[in-house]
This record gives structure tokens, C-alpha cells and sequence, in this order.
């Protein structure tokens, strides 16, 4: 069978195990990839180069700082802190976490922000005896939301403004943050329609959280200073991380061995410490990079996107908003950190072509592949991680649930979109 097709046959067959849920989506991605290189779609050597180790070092250092400073107490001192300002009630408290999600997702990264956020989450709607999951189903498409806004959002914008000089911090903020208010009030107005009848708690459980001491649940201050230092300095290289020209994998990993080298004696042994990685996501990372990067290094990606391109023959309006929607749609089920890997070169070459203009295509790229990421369960990083981390604690978000509310959600986030490239940019 030739190259192509096989790679093709592969991913598919892949996907639909996944999406089908019958078998554990991390096997069925690592089989997947494992298969790639024993039937010769490419090396190992090529394998190991599509696995994006930033975002994998990323993870594992905010996993180990997260999964320490949760010894201190600290997430449920949030979690009973942002119940109380809403007087506990559930649907109010999902606007105000969607919103604290959506801003630290723009001002930092939304996989950080995820991992973060979603203890809190769990803890407070365990308090409050609420299903946690339409709670972690918006946050999901709030941190990509937010994540659209700035440079440092979400992983598409960093490469994006890597390879594009005129793309700076503040060009990211002027272009995109305004579309992303919108589009997250419009979402969270949505999702809070949806949801209403079943955030719902007992007076009983209102009570009892509006009488928690959120002060009595930090139990280690001594800890939770050095774990607040850690965090402190690490959230600090990643607003730096351009400027120090390090990528953010070294700063999350130097914070991790940091908090470790300062906390090991009192809190635990490294056994502990590596225990609580979620290795299932990771894995499932590595799996998924591979099975792409096959797609990828037989051309498939590439033929699908200049075929794209071709259908518009050079006119700028067309071309726009074919990349707006391609991506939106290539990002919902294919991860779309390669996707724009892949469309960075073919969009300068649209330059080296005579396209003149090329702005509305760069933020039609940006806006498409950090919004689409909303479509599926695997269709960003952020989505993986709290899918994740909620199976850790028992609470299973299947794709089809996921996708059921979240893939309407992404179309009218395009819709919305289309309107807003057209009229800025192409009017």
C-alpha cells in the first residue's frame, strides 16, 4: 500500500477507535504511532522530530508545581474564596471561573491556566454537590477563547509571532482581544442558557459552603510560600520567555526542579512527585504527534492546504476566509499546533506569489486554529489536559458529550469571526 494512503488509513482508523471511546484513547494513539514507523511511513529519528517536546516539557513541569502547591491546601482555599463572592450559587460561579480562566489563559497560557483552574473546579462543585462537568466543558472553551487574545495565549499564536516579525505582543492585542471579549460573552451567555436548569445546589449546601472558613484550608504556610515563589517566578519567565530567548518548556521544567530542590526534605521524594504527572495525557500527546506528523511527512497536510489555496485564485477576501474555516475545521480534529506549522510556509509563499497583503491572512490563521481547537476533545492541548485530569478524579467527559456542545459553539465562534475579518480587514 503506498505511503500516503497508509498514513491516511492509519489516522483514521485511529480516530474512530478514540472517538468510539471502546478502548483507552492513550493505547490506541501510541499503537497508532508505533505502527506509523514499524510499516515504514517514516523513521524513528523522523517520528521523534514531530513530537512537539515544548508543549510535553510544559506540561510536566506545571504538573509537578501544580500537583505540590495542591499539598498546601491552596485550591480549595480558591474554590470555597470564589464560591463565597457569588453567595454559592452554582451558575453564577461558572460565569465568574470562566471568566478567571479566560483572562490568566490570555495573560499567561491556557494549558497553565487549565491546570490551575480545574482543581479548583472540582473541589468547590464537590462542596457544592453540583456535576462538575458542565463547569469543566466551559472552561475548556473559555481558555481557548482567552487564549486567542495575546502572543503568549495559546501555542498557534506563539508560533505564529515566531515566525512573523510584524506579528509583536501588543499587534496580538490590538487585532485579536476585542473579537475575543465578544465572542467569549456570546459563548458564556450560551453555555449559561444551556446549563441553567441543572446549576443548581440545595439551600442546605449554600449554607454550609457560606460558612466555610476558606482560611482554615491552607494547611502548610511554610510550603505555600515557596510553592507561591516557584509559581511567582515561573509565571514571570513565561511573560519574559521571548525577551530571555528560552522556550517555555525550560522555564515550567527549572520551575518544577526549583520547587523540588526547596521542598523536598519537608513535603516528599521525587517517586511522589513524578506519581502525579498525568502520564495517560502525556503519552496520549506523543501518540497523537506522531500520528499527525505521518500525515504530514507524506504531504497530506500540505496537498490538502495548496489545494485549498488554489480554489480562491489569489483573491485576498476568498483566501481569508478559506483559511479562517479550513483551520477552524483542520483544528477541531487534528491538533492544530502541526496544522500551522504547516500553513506558516504556504502562506508566505501566497507573498512570494503577489499577495501584497498578507495581515488578514495571519490573524484569519490565528483566529481559526485557537477557536476550532474548541470543536473536539482533541482538538487543542487544554482540552486534553482537563479531559484528563477529570478521569484522574472520576469524572469521565466523553468525546461525543464534549462535541455535542462545543462544536456548535466553535461554528458560531467562525461565524462570528468571518464577520469580523471581513468587515476590518477586507471592506
Amino acid at each position: 500500500m503506498d505511503k500516503t494512503l497508509l498514513a491516511i488509513v492509519l489516522f483514521l482508523i485511529a480516530y474512530i477507535l478514540i472517538i468510539s471511546e471502546k478502548f483507552h484513547r492513550t493505547i490506541i494513539a501510541m499503537l497508532g504511532a508505533i505502527l506509523v514507523v514499524l510499516l515504514g511511513i517514516m523513521s524513528q529519528e523522523a517520528a521523534v522530530h514531530h513530537v512537539d517536546f515544548n508543549t510535553l516539557g510544559l506540561l510536566v513541569g506545571m504538573m509537578i508545581i501544580v500537583s505540590i502547591t495542591a499539598q498546601t491546601g491552596l485550591f480549595n482555599y480558591l474554590a470555597i474564596w470564589s464560591a463565597k463572592r457569588v453567595g454559592a450559587d452554582p451558575g453564577k460561579l461558572l460565569i465568574l471561573l470562566c471568566l478567571i480562566t479566560a483572562i490568566a489563559s490570555a495573560l499567561l497560557d491556557n494549558v497553565t491556566t487549565v491546570l490551575l483552574v480545574v482543581p479548583v473546579t472540582i473541589n468547590i462543585t464537590k462542596e457544592l454537590g453540583v456535576d462538575p462537568i458542565p463547569f469543566l466543558i466551559s472552561e475548556i472553551l473559555a481558555s481557548n477563547i482567552g487564549g486567542t487574545a495575546t502572543l503568549i495565549g495559546d501555542p498557534p499564536n506563539i508560533m505564529l509571532g515566531s515566525a512573523v516579525k510584524e506579528l509583536t505582543f501588543m499587534s496580538f492585542i490590538q487585532n485579536l482581544a476585542a473579537i475575543s471579549v465578544f465572542i467569549l460573552l456570546v459563548t458564556l451567555g450560551i453555555l449559561y442558557l444551556l446549563y441553567r436548569n441543572k446549576l443548581t445546589a440545595t439551600e442546605k449546601r449554600k449554607a454550609r459552603v457560606m460558612t466555610l472558613d476558606e482560611h482554615i484550608q491552607l494547611k502548610n504556610i511554610k510550603l505555600l510560600k515557596k510553592c507561591l515563589l516557584a509559581l511567582t517566578l515561573t509565571l514571570s519567565g513565561f511573560f519574559l520567555h521571548q525577551l530571555l530567548h528560552v522556550e517555555s518548556a525550560t522555564i515550567a521544567l527549572a520551575g518544577a526542579f526549583f520547587l523540588l530542590l526547596i521542598t523536598i526534605k519537608e513535603h516528599h521524594d521525587l517517586d511522589a512527585a513524578f506519581g502525579r504527572v498525568e502520564w495517560n495525557t502525556i503519552f496520549f500527546f506523543i501518540g497523537l504527534f506522531v500520528l499527525v506528523g505521518g500525515l504530514i511527512e507524506t504531504g497530506v497536510i500540505s496537498s490538502l492546504a495548496a489545494l485549498a489555496m488554489n480554489l480562491t485564485g489569489g483573491n485576498i477576501t476568498a483566501t481569508s476566509l478559506l483559511i479562517l474555516w479550513v483551520s477552524a475545521l483542520a483544528s477541531a480534529f487534528i491538533d492544530n499546533i502541526p496544522f500551522v506549522a504547516t500553513m506558516i510556509p504556504l502562506i508566505k509563499d501566497m507573498g512570494r506569489l503577489g499577495l501584497q497583503n498578507l495581515e488578514p491572512l495571519w490573524w484569519s490563521l490565528a483566529l481559526g486554529a485557537c477557536l476550532g481547537g474548541n470543536g473536539t476533545i482533541i482538538g487543542a492541548s487544554a482540552n486534553i489536559i482537563v479531559v484528563g485530569l477529570a478521569a484522574h478524579e472520576g469524572h469521565q467527559i466523553s468525546f461525543f458529550r464534549f462535541m455535542s456542545v462545543a462544536f456548535p459553539l466553535m461554528l458560531l465562534s467562525i461565524v462570528i469571526a468571518t464577520v469580523y475579518v471581513y468587515l476590518r480587514y477586507l471592506v
